[in-house]
């Protein structure tokens, strides 16, 4: 008679944790992430701060008090006032100006980057990849270096010194179309677009009616990024317009300081400046945060999808 005795494994005891000094180097890897996070915080948030607090000084407490805090004088309002009233109240044309270019140009780059991102991902033809190579090798190349071939094409034309100056070249976004391209190659399947074209529809009539409609967070997060961009855009501006009536709100700033700089008041409209720049903030603050969780929604698809 055989017996069979069964041994059963005794499992190994758990790996002893490291330990220096009494602390888990877990908890002590988090502390250090949790310092470096406040400091980018603190990195990106203090000027912010700073521009709150400097906007409600007036032109002695400027420079007389600590910058990052207030001062005994709260004079945002007559900031405001002195900043909408200075040169006739051509603050407010500015502000106009700005939000023109940066919608007309943040909305038609939008509509151009998705038909452009539509087609690399779902049609073939001679040429795609070159053409995509090239897309992608435009997003290396600084705007500036192409401000002063845009000036002369723009010269010859006669467009300089007009918005279409600085609305059509805001209109091409390469970075946007390889955003699009990357999100339409998955959001949008392949059997939707063929059961569209068995029910008779044509290509745009899919695009516009299917397309747009699963590239919404797509869609979001380049219209953030072309509005931003144009918003802040200031050289562009700067060689392309002659007219203070057409400037937008950063080379209309820069224009009133280098004019009270050269009359010898800057400290005097250095208040008005500096309130100016956080009233130019104000609408990009607005828009992400009503559009945030399209913009992390869009940017996080982007990122992992290819």
């Amino acid at each position: 008679m055989t017996t069979s005795t069964q041994t059963r494994a005794v499992p190994a005891p758990p790996r002893a944790r490291r330990r220096r000094g009494g602390t888990d180097e877990g908890p002590r890897r988090s502390w250090l992430l949790t310092v470096l996070l406040w400091l980018c915080v603190a990195y990106f948030v203090l000027p912010l701060w700073w521009l709150l607090v400097s906007s409600t000084k007036d032109t002695s407490a400027l420079f007389s008090t600590f910058g990052l805090w207030f001062g005994s004088d709260f004079s945002l309002w007559d900031n405001l006032v002195e900043l909408f009233t200075v040169r006739g109240g051509l603050f407010a044309r500015w502000i106009l100006n700005t939000v023109i270019y940066a919608v007309a140009a943040a909305f038609g780059a939008t509509l151009l980057s998705a038909m452009a991102g539509y087609a690399f991902a779902k049609y073939e033809f001679p040429g795609r990849r070159g053409l995509f190579s090239i897309t992608l090798g435009a997003i290396m190349i600084p705007l500036t270096a192409l401000a002063l071939p845009t000036y002369l094409l723009f010269a010859r034309a006669g467009l300089t010194d007009t918005p279409w100056a600085i609305i059509v070249p805001s209109l091409v976004s390469p970075f946007g179309v390889y955003l699009m391209r990357v999100y339409a190659a998955d959001s949008i399947p392949d059997s939707l677009i063929e059961a569209g074209r068995v029910d008779g529809s044509g290509e745009f009539r899919i695009f516009w009616q299917i397309g747009l409609r699963l590239l919404g967070p797509g869609l979001v997060t380049v219209f953030l990024f072309a509005l931003v961009g144009t918003w802040n855009n200031y050289f562009l501006p700067l060689i392309m317009l002659n007219t203070s009536e057409l400037y937008p709100i950063t080379v209309g700033l820069a224009q009133l300081q280098a004019a009270a700089s050269a009359g010898g008041g800057s400290q005097a409209v250095f208040s008005t400046v500096i309130t100016g720049s956080f009233v130019s903030i104000l609408p990009l603050v607005i828009a992400f945060l009503f559009l945030q969780r399209y913009w992390q929604s869009g940017l996080g698809t982007g990122g992992v999808k290819g």
